[in-house]
C-alpha cells in the first residue's frame, strides 16, 4: 500500500522540523571546541603582553568597548582569563556537540559571545560585519530549546522514562 503524498511530505516536514536545529548545534560546538584549542595552543596567546597576547588583545580594546569594566577585570590577570575563556569554550563546545546539559552550555555560549561583543566587536562598524553578535543570536535558540534530538539529553531523558514506567 502506498502513502499519501499529503502525509508523506508532512512526516518529512515533521522529522525536519525535528532535527533543523541539530547543524546548528554541530556548527556551534565544533567552532567554540576549535576557538578554546586554538587558544591553548598557540604560543603566544597566552602571555601578558607580547603580538597576539590576551593582554594585549584587551589593552587594544579596552577604550572602544561598549563595558570598559570588562576589560578591566580581564586585565587583572590576563592569561587566567585567557585560560578561563579557554576552558569555557571547549566545555560549552563539547556540551553543545554531544548536547549535555544543551541549555546550559548555549547558555554559556551566548555570554561568552556578549561579552566578546561588548568588548572586542563593539567598535566594527558596520554592526554587523562583526562576528560575536550573529554569534550571539545564533545561541539564542539553542537557549531556549535545548538539544531535543540526538543528545545525551535526549538519552537520560528517555531513559527516565522508562525508569518511571517501570516503577508505576
Amino acid at each position: 500500500m502506498q502513502a499519501e503524498p499529503n502525509r508523506t511530505w508532512r512526516d518529512w516536514r515533521d522529522t525536519a522540523a525535528r532535527y533543523a536545529l541539530l547543524p546548528l548545534r554541530v556548527f556551534l560546538g565544533v567552532t567554540f571546541i576549535y576557538a578554546g584549542l586554538d587558544k591553548l595552543t598557540s604560543s603566544g596567546f597566552m602571555q601578558a603582553t607580547g603580538p597576539g597576547s590576551i593582554g594585549e588583545t584587551m589593552r587594544a580594546v579596552r577604550d572602544t568597548a561598549a563595558v570598559p569594566a570588562l576589560v578591566d577585570l580581564a586585565l587583572k590577570n590576563p592569561v587566567g582569563f585567557g585560560y578561563t575563556i579557554a576552558f569555557a569554550e571547549l566545555a560549552v563546545g563539547l556540551g553543545t556537540l554531544i548536547g549535555l546539559l544543551g541549555r546550559l552550555a548555549a547558555l554559556g555560549g551566548a555570554l561568552i559571545s556578549l561579552s566578546l561583543w561588548l568588548t572586542v566587536s563593539w567598535p566594527t562598524t558596520p554592526y554587523y560585519y562583526g562576528n560575536d553578535l550573529a554569534y550571539l543570536m545564533a545561541w539564542l535558540p539553542l537557549v531556549l530549546a535545548g538539544a531535543p534530538m540526538l543528545s545525551a539529553d535526549a538519552a537520560l531523558r528517555a531513559r527516565r522514562r522508562r525508569r518511571a514506567g517501570e516503577y508505576q
